[in-house]
């Protein structure tokens, strides 16, 4: 995310993120999906984001327990428009999304990370499905472009859990919903676009 709040450029351009990760920010990445055992995501960023992870898997230069990780993971890809998915432990839902959230996560289970575009993340949130918010501010203003909160009809209050900045320049930053509802698991949204 930029420091004024976009996730991609007005046409979803992401050249400007910061790329190059030192080993702290990988570790604090690496620790922060480790609780998790489920990716949702739209159907939009499917075939980029699960591609290139397979891709990254199969390639020596490139596989590594993180890229393990995110092949291997379960991944449930929301979409009204997909007959069957090719992809390795992926599972297709075409229901509603607050009802078939609400039923991940009273299954048991570790947490869920949610990634995605602006369409699918402003709906969670929308919903009031998320529970944990692990914001990547990348130091840099964009004035313009795609933003996960603009389109909210209320105001969204939260309450900070932790900040730590690395020195590639990114600061992470974790906030959870004022009145947030007890659920067997919890959804993340993270805005780290690592891997797309």
């Amino acid at each position: 995310m930029s420091i004024d709040g976009y996730i991609a450029g007005p046409d979803g351009e992401l050249d400007w993120l910061t790329w190059k990760w030192d080993g702290e920010i990988k570790k604090y990445v690496y620790n922060l999906t480790r609780a998790v055992d489920c990716i949702i995501m739209g159907k939009n960023l499917a075939y980029n984001f699960i591609d290139t992870w397979e891709k990254r898997l199969n390639d020596p230069a490139t596989s590594d327990s993180f890229a393990r990780k995110m092949v291997e993971t379960q991944k449930i890809v929301f979409s009204t428009s997909l007959g069957q998915s090719s992809w390795k432990n992926t599972r297709l839902v075409t229901g509603d999304l607050y009802d078939e959230i609400n039923r991940l996560k009273k299954t048991k289970g570790r947490d869920i990370i949610a990634y995605g575009g602006v369409t699918f993340l402003t709906s969670l949130i929308q919903s009031g499905l998320v529970d944990e918010y692990n914001l990547f501010i990348n130091p840099i203003v964009l004035c313009k472009g795609r933003s996960i909160f603009r389109e909210l009809e209320t105001s969204l209050k939260l309450e900070l859990v932790y900040s730590t900045h690395f020195d590639c320049g990114i600061t992470a930053i974790c906030y959870v919903p004022r009145k947030q509802k007890e659920f067997a698991r919890t959804l993340q949204v993270t805005t780290d676009s690592a891997g797309i």
